[in-house]
Formats: structure tokens, sequence, C-alpha cells
């Protein structure tokens, strides 16, 4: 029989996500009817590597007054970091030098010291990672999947994709009527890092011509192709969306800038390329338009708040169940529980015999192959 949780704990790391503050409110809420204690670490672990920077405190109480009123505002109110992962944290030496040191078993010792039972990680691939980890090292876990990117296995969808693409749909119905005013070609450049699930759902549901995703390397002569096959049939504009992690047939990906100690490298730049090209190519005037991290902003969609609300509480129903080292999962209608280990290091990519890339293609929209 598990043991009885008094406190828990709860994180937000990694890139933001419309339904963070949503999943906060509801596990707060759910645990304070179990009589826990419930505390927000700040800027994923920061809190505890370095609780002076914080005048409240690294760790803050989290009560039903501090949550009220949240749900549906974008962002996290206990903030978030993608750097300083505690298991390769870069420390800088005294000759400029940088070096990686793991520090997860700090937070083991705050988590002891503070008699705190249990851990809710709310995060992407990176911040499962480390929760599987304080897993192994004996810190109870249950893990809430996060990421506008979508592409964390073994689950349906994250919250905070489902606002992602919506916005970015958005945009592209907007780009539609100056693209076709000025007969232009608009390039659309979206995040997703290595997957194409933004690129691909926001592409369709707004019209787009041609869509480059990670998963289809692309022939740049083949998108300039669709859009003379256009022009000869007097549409005159057109609309292509890339995703950041694209990678053309001849050449790499675009990135902004290289990878160092302690960071991933930072994806960006294909559609200016992906602009210049075409625009060589088909003589036609090309722009691109960068939505980056306006995809990461604003309110959750009432999809991604009940997603995250339904996640909060499925967290805390698996630690008062017993559970441990599993991560909540939505498989429609359910929300169920699935191993860490199985979701830690994987990525879900767009599958490419899937309804979905069978819908973009018989809709006659190019991918670049």
């Amino acid at each position: 029989m598990a043991e009885r949780i008094r406190r828990i704990a709860v994180c937000t790391g990694g890139g933001d996500a419309p339904g963070l503050n949503a999943v906060i409110r509801s596990a707060v809420i759910a645990a304070l009817r179990h009589g826990w204690e419930v505390y927000g670490i700040r800027d994923g672990f920061n809190g505890i590597f370095f609780p002076e920077r914080y005048p409240e405190g690294g760790v803050i109480r989290l009560t039903e007054q501090r949550v009220r009123g949240i749900a549906h505002l974008g962002g996290t109110i206990l903030g978030t970091t993608n750097k300083g992962n505690p298991l390769h944290f870069p420390l800088h030496m005294p000759d400029g030098s940088v070096q990686e040191v793991d520090r997860s078993d700090e937070i083991l010792q705050y988590f002891a010291r503070q008699e705190i039972d249990a851990l809710i990680s709310i995060g992407g691939d990176g911040s499962l990672t480390i929760a599987n980890a304080l897993h192994k090292k004996g810190l109870r876990v249950v893990g809430v999947p996060k990421t506008i990117d979508n592409d964390l296995d073994k689950t349906y969808t994250t919250f905070g994709f489902d606002t992602a693409v919506a916005f970015a749909t958005e945009c592209i119905d907007r780009l539609h009527s100056t693209a076709e005013s000025h007969q232009r070609v608009m390039v659309v450049e979206v995040m997703g890092r290595y997957a194409g699930w933004i690129a691909l759902h926001a592409g369709i549901a707004g019209g787009a011509h041609a869509i480059m995703i990670p998963e289809i390397p692309y022939d740049i002569d083949k998108v300039a192709a669709k859009i003379a096959s256009r022009e000869g049939m007097g549409r005159h504009y057109s609309l292509v969306v890339v995703a950041e992690g694209a990678l053309p047939k001849k050449g790499q990906r675009s990135l902004a800038a290289a990878a160092e100690v302690g960071h991933s490298e930072r994806l960006g730049g294909i559609g200016e390329q992906v602009a210049q090209s075409l625009q060589s190519l088909t003589g036609k005037d090309a722009r691109a338009v960068v939505l980056g991290h306006l995809l990461r902003g604003g309110s959750p969609t009432a999809f991604d708040r009940l997603a995250a609300m339904r996640f909060g509480t499925a967290a805390v129903r698996a630690l008062a169940s017993g559970k441990n080292g599993v991560m909540v999962a939505l498989a429609i209608p359910n929300v169920n529980f699935v191993p860490l280990e199985s979701v830690a290091g994987r990525m879900k990519a767009v599958p490419l015999d899937g309804d979905t890339m069978h819908t973009a293609r018989e809709l006659g929209i190019s991918f670049g192959d």
C-alpha cells in the first residue's frame, strides 16, 4: 500500500504553453480536497537551486486563493525555463569553460528535508525525461504532457497544441486576402521542433497550397511547380506553411543558434529561405511571416483548457491511488496512465500513412515530394 501523502509539489518546465495555469489550478484544487498541502517550484527547478532569487522564496505554498481565476490565463504563474537541465546542469568554471554536472540529488534532498512526498511534473519530452530520472532515484512522480508541438508519445494530444493550431490557422486565414490582393506567395513559418503537427493541422485547416514538414524532406522545385500550376489555372497567389524543422532534400535544417552546453539547438530561418528560393524559381514576389512565440501565448482554447483540467485532476487521482512513475495521457474519451519510461526520450512524429496526411494529399496539397 502506498505511503500516505501529506504534501506534494508542482513544477512547470520547458517552453510555456496555453493551459499550464489550468493544470496548476485543477491539480491544486483536487489535492486540497484530499487534505494535502501543495507547493509550487519556481522556474522549473531553479526555485530549489537558487532560492535567493525569489523574494517570496523559490518554492511557494499554493492555496485556493493563489490559484483562483487563473485557468483562462496563458503562461504559468510558477514560471518556467528550458535551460539548466538538472541532469546536465551547466557549471561555469574559473577558466571560462562550461561543464555539465548532475544536480538531481539536490532535488531529492530538498524533498526529503521539506517532507514533500510527491511531484507533479508538467512538461514536454525534456521535463518528462527529468521526471523519469527522478522517479528512478526514488522520488514519487506523476507527469503531465505539455507542449504546443504535440510530439509526445502515448497521448492522443498534449494541451497547448489546439491553441497553437487555432491561432496559426487564423493567421493563415488573414494572409489569404493580402496574398491574393498582391498576387504574392506567402510563406508562413510555424513552430514544432522536429515534428510537423502544427504545420500540418494549421496548413490544412487554413487552406495552404503547400506544407513542408520535418517528416518529409522537400524538393523546393516541386513546391515551385505547384505554384506554377496554380498560376496556369489563373490562381495568382499561393500560401505555403513550413515547419521550423523542415528539412530540404539537399541541405540542412535552418538554425537560429547552434547547440551549446546545457542548451539545445534553436531552429529558425527556414521561412525566409523558402521564400527567397520560391521567388527565384517562380519569379513571383514572395514574403515570409514567422509566427514564432505568438503560438505560445494567449488564453487556451476550450479544448486545451478542459484537457489541462482533466490532466491536473487525473495526476492527483494517480497519486491518491498509489501510482508512481506514470504520465497522464489522453486516450479519447478517457484519461489513462502510461509509464514515464515509455514516454521519456521518445518523439511522436506525424504518421505519413495517417488519415490527416491522406486528407491533405487528396486535397491536392503539395509536400514537396
